[in-house]
């Protein structure tokens, strides 16, 4: 089973504003909850250690991820890949009469038993903290 969502977020500033953040391969692992850690592996690549509250997965899992599509400063998309769980996600700016918007997909393949449950139940909650640790960093910068 694979598991999808899709949010768009709306923004009163300048595309390229978005971009600095959501290009940022560091800044998009630290939104994201489950992410122990990260280490950056250079341009565009990094290795999460993601900590999934499941009963078979004991300690952290290691996704080596990297961006696989870039079109700056619009459009970018990674995909992760592990002996848990695929992932993919896609993060499109479009620049409207007010700022701009965010249209974010992720896609996540389990490949081991409770990983796809795990996140049917908690994906819209990491679009939440994505969209919170971007306004966060709009309002510091």
């Amino acid at each position: 089973m694979t598991v999808r969502v899709s949010r768009t977020f709306e923004f009163d500033v300048p595309g390229d504003r978005i971009w600095a953040f959501i290009s940022d391969p560091e800044k998009r692992a630290g939104a994201i909850s489950v992410v122990d850690s990260y280490e950056l592996r250079g341009d565009n690549r990094a290795v999460w250690q993601v900590k999934l509250p499941i009963p078979l997965i004991n300690s952290t899992v290691q996704v080596k991820t990297e961006d696989v599509s870039r079109e700056p400063p619009t459009r970018v998309k990674f995909s992760g890949r592990s002996k848990a769980l695929d992932v993919t996600g896609e993060h499109t700016i479009t620049e409207t009469d007010t700022g701009c918007t965010l249209t974010n997909e992720f896609v996540v393949d389990g490949k081991l038993p409770g990983v796809e449950r795990f996140f049917k139940r908690n994906l819209d909650t990491e679009m939440d903290n994505l969209e919170t640790a971007l306004r966060a960093d709009l309002a510091e910068n």
